[in-house]
């Protein structure tokens, strides 16, 4: 069989010159259109890639980075002299909270109604060690 009498072949050849003949580029601004649609896609699929990176990192750090509600500072730092506390006189020399080398603050005797610190008296305790200075 020769090709030029193939009956399938002349049919395809003839489709595809009505074909050629009907066909035409799309308008230049649909195309810039369609290219618009892409460009914000792309740009919409970065941003929430970018947001769902940073806050994976952000909760992984926030899972690794220990909780320090508990071990916070005071703001202020404490008087280098503090008041003296108020502490009951002991009734035994035998108590397991006396301590022998610690000052004793007492109050003042019931009759005074005076809160005031200043008038409490301090007895010293017996000193464990000895401090000399050296001579001037």
């Amino acid at each position: 069989m020769s090709e030029s009498h193939d009956p399938l072949r002349s049919l395809f050849k003839e489709a595809a010159a009505a074909g050629q003949s009907r066909a035409r580029s799309a308008p230049p601004s649909f195309i810039a259109e369609h290219g618009e649609r892409v460009r914000r896609r792309r740009i919409l699929a970065l941003a929430v890639g970018a947001c769902l990176v940073f806050s994976g990192a952000g909760a992984a750090v926030a899972s690794l980075v220990p909780d320090s509600t508990g071990t916070t500072v005071p703001a202020n730092t404490p008087s280098p002299n503090p008041s003296p506390r108020i502490s009951p006189s002991p009734t035994s020399p035998s108590s397991s909270s006396f301590s022998p080398s610690a000052p004793r603050t007492s109050r003042p005797p019931s009759n005074s109604p005076s809160d005031d610190p200043s008038t409490w008296t301090t007895s010293p305790g017996t000193p464990t060690r000895s401090a000399t200075l050296p001579p001037s």
